[in-house]
């Protein structure tokens, strides 16, 4: 299984970056992590073909973590000529919220007719549920984005990955984390604390208990954007490695 940032800026572009997005390619299940607006763009510039992507899970409701949806969702309608299901799973609100979307950005698309069969699902916090071959637990974290914020715990072909999301600390990310595979963290500043983001230091306290095998630290501002603790992988537009 390999992880493909698309996207690993903050939301203000901070070092040049696309906002998150996360491709995860298995033998045989392919979905996204997170759908930020710039989430098309990085699928032309790095050759995926989005027409593979069977499922995108959201961990909020911000435009630089779902703002990408209606692009992605016209693009299988009227560009790459989608056929198969897509499912998209994310906190309660999700329906609502993107119909809304939608209709600002490109009136009457939301009810359009598509070729393909789109399902969303909304999440139940803590409450494991299995969407399109995917295990996926989300925890509840704090962030208010107009709706439930969560931590994602994913488990596919026999690998744990684990999203923090956008979010300060709260004990929760302990457990959405436990032995994880590959633990994506947010790492918005190196000391700093920022109402409702979670920071290095912050974070470096935790690590151990957590115990993931892997550390990629993601949606940094300019204040981290130089800093590579010991230890972390450094998220990089273009960056792919193995799970």
């Amino acid at each position: 299984m390999k992880l493909h940032v698309l996207g690993c800026g903050d939301a203000f572009g901070s070092g040049g970056r696309l906002q998150t997005c996360f491709f995860v390619e298995g033998s045989s299940r392919r979905f996204l992590v997170d759908c930020g607006a710039t989430a098309l763009v990085a699928m032309r510039r790095y050759g995926i073909d989005p027409n593979e992507i069977g499922a995108i899970f959201l961990t909020h409701l911000h435009g630089d973590h779902f703002g990408g949806l209606p692009f992605f969702i016209l693009d299988g309608q009227l560009v790459s000529r989608r056929t198969a299901p897509l499912l998209i799973a994310g906190p309660p609100g999700l329906r609502e919220r993107l119909a809304v979307l939608m209709e600002a950005m490109f009136p009457g698309s939301s009810s359009a007719h598509r070729r393909f069969p789109l399902t969303l699902v909304e999440l139940s916090p803590e409450t494991r549920a299995e969407i399109g071959g995917v295990e996926v637990t989300p925890f509840p974290v704090l962030h208010p984005s107009g709706a439930p914020s969560f931590a994602l715990r994913l488990e596919c072909e026999g690998k744990v990955i684990c999203y923090t999301g956008d979010t300060e600390w709260v004990d929760a990310l302990i457990s959405a984390g436990k032995g994880a595979d590959l633990l994506i963290a947010e790492a918005y500043t190196f000391e700093r604390s920022v109402r409702f983001h979670l920071n290095w230091q912050a974070l470096r306290l935790h690590l151990e208990a957590i115990g993931a095998a892997k550390v990629l630290l993601t949606h940094m501002s300019s204040d981290m954007l130089d800093r590579v603790p010991d230890g972390c992988m450094a998220a990089e537009d273009g960056l792919s490695f193995a799970i």
